[in-house]
């Protein structure tokens, strides 16, 4: 009988050893394909996913010609202006200090070149460099005025002076340096402004794109 009964015994913690196993192969199981279905649930949204935002077409064009707006400067010069002129061998000569404003910036117009590379997050911008935009006559003083015998000052001569006096203020300001601080400053505002949602901007310089000077 003891016999039996010790047989009986091993057979018994053997199935139960087997049935162990199995439960916690089948936990096993089950843990497995809950941290996976878990995962699945986590990546699935009944709602899609927000795209990155884009840069418009309209918006950096709107912000150029709010730049180029801001970045137009004036400031004041003087000069001296040289008239002469010759009339049968006769020479007149007039020396004049004048004394103007001028105004400097990027003149956009239509010509402005925006391309956008969503895939690049990219934005390439080709502008004309600054330019003189106009000048205003302040004052002009003379300091000497010879005309000769038979050649004295008419109203034409006063017309050249008058060109002569603009065209030398015009290359004053494109002289001094204004032009250079315009570029600059309209390059470093547009990267402020549009440099953002992870776009970056190139500014290209393009004189073919310049406005024809009057």
């Amino acid at each position: 009988m003891s016999g039996r009964s010790t047989s009986e015994r091993s057979h018994w913690l053997g199935v139960r050893t087997i049935v162990r196993l199995a439960l916690a192969a089948m936990l096993l199981v089950v843990i497995v394909a809950g941290v996976t279905l878990a995962r699945r649930a986590s990546a699935f949204s009944f709602f899609p996913k927000p795209q990155p935002p884009r840069v418009t077409h309209e918006l950096v064009v709107q912000q150029l010609r709010d730049v180029a707006k801001l970045v137009s400067t004036e400031m004041t010069v003087r000069d001296v202006v040289i008239y002469d002129g010759s009339r049968y061998g006769f020479t007149k000569r007039a020396l004049l200090v004048v004394t103007g404003k001028v105004l400097a910036g990027i003149d956009l117009g239509s010509a402005a070149d925006v391309r956008i590379d969503d895939a690049a997050r990219k934005i390439t911008i080709v502008l004309p460099p600054a330019r003189v935009l106009g000048v205003e006559i302040i004052d002009v003083q003379t300091y000497d005025e010879q005309a000769g015998l038979f050649n004295p000052f008419r109203p034409e001569d006063r017309d050249a002076i008058q060109r002569q006096v603009r065209h030398k203020l015009y290359a004053a300001g494109a002289e001094s340096g204004l032009l250079v601080h315009a570029d600059s400053s309209a390059k470093r505002m547009l990267e402020g402004l549009l440099s953002r949602d992870g776009y970056s901007v190139d500014v290209v310089r393009s004189r073919a794109l310049m406005p024809a000077t009057g």
